[in-house]
């Protein structure tokens, strides 16, 4: 970019009113980027001829390589509409669902987006998941149906038939932002509902309206009367709006543009007798005006060129008033006079970013409700902020760039750009003043080079005169310096090497100007402004020396940059209401963080991820001895994407989690040729699998009726299986499942009976997670004897979670279990329960922080005793829902209730050695290897307590029995594996229909519906498939089917694998279909084999199958 265009840019930056920052949003190939490339074009920084081929905000090269956007890319573009100038601060943004953060981090810093729409494909599921993400950010979107060039070459649909076929997809997009507003509706109604019956008492009459009759959503819907919809082809270059053709026919027809305007799109006819648009076209079996006025000319145009109607062409383009050049006229390609045409006729980029500055608001039009929205962290509510927090919503509504306004700036992501690539690094084109200079200083280097050559020969005669004779014949100084030079140019590399990466921060001003070098309050996600307020002095500033703050940090922007797309611009300040790039934050900010000079200023609220990372694999170095760098890159890796996680397991392996295939593949080149820069193998994918327990079943394998004999039998072997090798003295099973196991030193004995909890339960405890872990926070500072104050939203939120366990955990076994909850686990948030059945023991509830009453009954010296202990059932069951015990990976939707637990007298002197190993097992779940470490030695060192024998402490042996009660009580039920599922849309046309439901039958899919999408021959298929399978499925099925069909996967929900692991034929049927040795494919036992050899635990296979079943090779002929 010139330095004019760059000065214009920062002029045009400091009126917030005429800014407009935007971002493309859409479904995977549905033209975001070339769109953005005709936008790029318009402002001279491409050729127009290239917009559509060169895909200019795809800058690296494996987004070229696979012709899809991975990351989104920011570009400034100046705009001039009537009298105004306009600065657009345009995001292109991914399709591909495996980047879907990458879209929430383009939705946050706009204020407004272009969603765009497949004329033939229609809404696809990720066009729902933008829209969805747009409607979440308060961001108002527009629309620009794109690819209306296939209407005419593909489909070859009729100008009547395509006006039928665009009015449906409107349709369907109306119909999602409709379904998002309506939820919204109805959940203030519902707020407003219980306000009400909180004030109001007495009879009253209840109101059967819900609220959408008085709501207006007038301005919620897109309509090309409203001028909000754009038509386009991007890659022919054209696009249009209802707008342009009424302003072009209010002058050749003599109609007022307003009624144009409104009658253009719609059921209306222009009546030639009469001259006059009347309603009623459908019904009269008229053509509509759009058809008639606007459709049939473009369809006419495009009859005309490609059947090469030469005298039909030259007419319409003096009618048109357009310049052809002759080689485009004379091009054996169609498509390339279209373009001409078209682009001059319809310019697409003046079509949306005309609807861009009218329709989407600016910065100073941001709603109140979105800022409050921003500001209002965790479950606070804004309300409850300090008031100096609350003044600074007049600093965001202001957009003020006054010197006195507050700085308030959020970073998005973080991204990697290579050092030569920054501005201050950039090779400049030298002047010709310059270059003379240069040229004089080479010469007059050359003439000191040429006189030192010259005394260096002479001193060297004096040398040889004298007798001394140097190495080589070289003069022993010039020697040295080489040396010198040679050790100097060889150590660059590596320093260079090191900082070949530089992290540019991707964000936007909120309020106040950024200034280069200026110092800045880092505010941490758990940052409580209250808290820091009270710490910090009054009119505390950065720069002053800051006390510590818990999640308050400083720093200083070095330097700031203009995104333009490929290229920085280096700039010295940025005013309120603009997207820029900030140096130096690598060391503060690791993903995304809230900038801010004020410490009144709340952290935002956390970006909405759509795609949860999922796929697994573990990474090594294959040279040892590079493993610093490998964690080195891993982690510049984890900050430079939005949602790549790095983890260290306990086994020591170092593993990268993504949201996909494609996905994984990115992440792993980066660290190859960016981040690490070694050679390294990445294990397979490691698969995540859950275990759980079933109801007996009531069929057998072949679908025939358990009697009640063969279910005993059943439990029994289970149970004599689980039993060898155990001592009879400490464990005991029961026939009904009831598992009691006494300690090594007979001084507990737990009962423990595992029961399943019901799906619906169990999906309920997973998405809750986070509300049980701030109840679990909350209570821990009850027992300590804090008091927190609890935001009446979360309290709410709690209340409701407690009912909703009342309302599914209904029946006689499950009779007052919501309020004998003693535990969530594991990591005691997770979706298994531990319920405390023991009678007589009245401990306070996990619901305890909800009446803030600590009721406990006396219940004598033993029910002290057992208090003591209670920590360390809690730390067993945590242990034993960690690793279950089909294959060490976690428990999910488990209930294990203690139905006895008993500890002798002589275990009632509580040491120092009990808590200490309580505390070790809460912090093995944890994950903390160092402790575990410390425990023998620990415990050695105290050989006199009291309740340490030569088993150790009391509840150190409570809690490993307490585990191996739940495992005895989890192999007691029938047990099965949960694989992970991904839901899976596929869209095929009717030719490879077969093919689609091949590859998805091979790879354990099921089908759950398949409609037809009307106007269209293409099928959409949606189908769940386990994560386990989906390796390599998309690009199976685009071999198989020629890459006419394209899957998307998103992970969906865990599903119970319906075959018992360890099920052999116990029926005279199961004989019968399945044989003695029962050989077929047991899928459970495949994953959960498969999980067994990677953890490096024991797998019962024999190495000889059947024996009798192998044939000689003489039979194999």
């Amino acid at each position: 970019m010139g330095p004019a265009g760059l000065d214009r840019i920062i002029s045009l930056q400091r009126n917030p009113a005429n800014i407009r920052n935007l971002c493309i949003l859409a479904h995977v190939d549905h033209g975001k980027t070339t769109l953005a490339d005709c936008l790029v074009a318009s402002n001279g920084i491409i050729s127009s001829r290239l917009a559509g081929k060169v895909r200019y905000l795809d800058s690296r090269e494996d987004e070229q390589d696979r012709g899809i956007t991975m990351k989104s890319s920011a570009i400034s573009l100046h705009y001039s509409n009537g009298d105004q100038d306009y600065l657009l601060n345009l995001i292109d943004s991914p399709g591909h669902v495996d980047f879907s953060s990458e879209v929430s981090t383009a939705v946050r810093l706009c204020d407004g987006a272009v969603v765009i729409v497949d004329a033939v494909e229609g809404v696809c599921p990720q066009t729902q998941v933008v829209l969805r993400q747009a409607w979440l950010e308060n961001i108002r979107p527009v629309l620009v149906i794109n690819k209306m060039d296939r209407l005419i070459m593909e489909l070859k649909l009729t100008p009547q038939e395509a006006y039928t076929h665009l009015q449906k997809i409107l349709e369907q997009v109306n119909a999602v932002t409709g379904s998002l507003f309506m939820s919204k509706v109805l959940e203030e109604r519902a707020e407003k509902e219980e306000k009400e019956s909180e004030t109001t008492s007495g009879d009253q009459v209840y109101d059967w309206s819900a609220g959408l009759e008085e709501t207006d959503d007038s301005q919620l819907y897109f309509s090309p009367d409203q001028g909000n919809v754009v038509f386009a082809s991007a890659i022919d270059g054209w696009g249009f709006s209802v707008k342009q053709f009424a302003h072009i026919y209010s002058e050749k027809m003599g109609i007022k543009r307003e009624l144009l305007l409104k009658t253009l799109w719609g059921d209306f006819y222009l009546n030639a007798k009469a001259k006059k648009i009347m309603k009623g076209a459908q019904a009269k079996g008229k053509k509509p005006l759009f058809v008639q006025l606007v459709l049939d000319n473009i369809w006419s145009l495009y009859d005309a060129v490609v059947t090469r109607d030469q005298e039909k062409v030259v007419k319409v383009v003096t009618s048109l008033g357009v310049k052809v050049m002759a080689r485009d006229s004379r091009h054996s390609d169609p498509k390339v006079l279209l373009s001409a045409i078209c682009s001059q006729w319809l310019p697409v980029a003046q079509a949306v970013l005309s609807m861009v500055c009218e329709k989407l608001p600016s910065p100073l039009d941001m709603a109140a409700e979105r800022v409050e929205k921003l500001m209002s962290v965790g479950a606070r509510r804004f309300d409850s902020l300090p008031e100096q927090t609350q003044e600074l919503k007049r600093a965001f509504l202001q957009c003020s760039s006054a010197e006195n306004a507050p700085v308030i700036v959020f970073v998005s992501k973080m991204f990697a750009v290579d050092t030569k690539a920054l501005p201050q690094n950039r090779q400049r084109t030298l002047t010709p003043e310059e270059i003379g200079q240069r040229r004089e200083l080479a010469r007059q280097r050359h003439a000191a080079r040429m006189a030192a050559g010259q005394t260096a020969a002479e001193s060297n005669k004096d040398h040889i005169h004298s007798g001394s004779v140097p190495q080589e014949g070289q003069p022993s100084g010039i020697c040295t310096a080489k040396m010198e030079n040679l050790t100097l140019k060889d150590s660059k590399p590596e320093e260079s090497a090191e900082q070949r990466e530089t992290f540019i921060a991707f964000a936007r001003v909120y309020s106040g100007v950024v200034k280069k070098g200026q110092r800045v309050f880092v505010l941490g996600p758990k940052y409580d402004p209250t808290q820091g307020l009270s710490m910090l002095p009054e009119s505390c500033s950065a720069s002053d020396f800051v006390p510590d703050v818990p999640h308050l940090s400083c720093c200083s922007m070095e330097s700031i940059y203009l995104l333009m797309g490929r290229e920085l611009e280096e700039l010295e300040e940025v005013p309120a209401g603009n997207v820029l790039g900030i140096g130096g934050l690598e060391e503060c900010v690791l993903k995304s963080a809230t900038l801010s000079t004020s410490p009144a200023c709340p952290p935002f609220i956390p970006l909405n991820f759509e795609a949860r990372p999922i796929v697994r694999v573990a990474i090594e170095p294959k040279h040892p001895s590079e493993m610093p760098k490998l964690v080195r890159g891993m982690r510049l890796l984890n900050q430079a994407d939005p949602c790549a996680e790095v983890l260290i397991q306990e086994t020591g392996e170092h593993v990268l989690v993504t949201a996909g295939e494609v996905h994984l593949q990115r992440c792993l080149d980066d660290l190859r040729e960016r981040f690490a820069k070694i050679e390294f193998s990445a294990s397979k994918p490691i698969i995540p699998f859950r275990e759980t327990v079933v109801r007996p079943p009531k069929v057998d394998m072949v679908n025939e009726e358990m009697g009640k004999q063969h279910k005993v039998a059943i439990i029994h072997q289970m149970k004599e299986e689980g039993s060898q090798g155990r001592s009879s003295d400490n464990l005991h099973v029961d026939p009904s499942g009831l598992v009691t196991l006494t300690t090594p030193n007979r001084l507990a004995t737990v009962s423990v009976r595992a029961i399943p909890l019901p799906q619906e339960v169990t999906c309920l405890l997973e998405s809750s997670s986070e509300l049980i872990r701030t109840m679990e926070q909350v209570n821990m500072s009850l027992r300590e004897g804090k008091n927190l104050d609890i935001n009446p939203a979360t309290l709410e939120a709690m209340v409701g979670l407690k009912a909703q366990l009342e309302n599914l955990l209904q029946g006689r076994k499950w009779r007052n279990a919501v309020e004998h909850i003693w535990a969530f686990g594991p990591r005691r948030c997770g979706p298994n329960i531990l319920l405390n059945s023991v009678e007589g023991y009245q401990r306070p509830s996990v619901w305890q922080c909800l009446g803030r009453v600590d009721d406990v009954d006396e219940a004598g010296a033993q029910a002290a005793v057992l208090r003591d202990f209670d920590n360390s059932i809690i730390s067993g069951f945590q242990l034993a829902t960690l690793s279950g015990p089909l294959c060490e990976e976690p428990l999910m939707g488990v209930c294990f209730s203690i139905e006895r637990w008993d500890v002798q007298s002589s275990a009632a002197p509580q040491s120092q050695d009990s808590r200490f190993c309580e505390d070790l097992a809460e912090s093995k779940v944890e994950r903390s290897s160092e402790a575990t470490e410390a425990g023998p030695s620990q415990a050695r060192r105290r050989p006199d307590a009291a309740s340490a024998d030569c088993y150790g402490p009391v509840s150190g042996q409570l809690i490993a029995s307490m585990k191996e009660a739940c495992r005895h009580a989890f192999h007691a039920q029938p047990q099965r594996l949960m694989a992970a599922m991904y839901t899976c849309e596929i869209m095929a046309t009717a030719e490879v229909l077969g093919k689609v439901y091949g590859v998805l039958g091979k790879r354990e899919g099921r089908v759950l519906h398949e409609e037809m999408k009307e106007g269209t021959d293409m099928f959409i298929i949606k189908a769940v498939l386990p994560v386990a399978e989906s390796f390599g499925f998309a690009d199976e099925i685009r071999k198989r089917t020629s890459g006419l069909a394209s899957p998307q996967l998103v992970f969906s929900h865990w599903e119970v694998l319906s075959s018992d692991p360890y099920w052999v034929p116990t029926t005279e049927e199961e004989y019968l279909h399945f044989g003695e040795k029962a050989d077929s494919a047991n899928q459970a036992l495949k994953y959960m084999n498969a999980v067994r050899r990677r953890k490096g635990l024991y797998v019962e296979e024999k190495i000889v199958e059947h024996a009798e079943k192998q044939r000689t090779l003489g039979k194999n002929k």
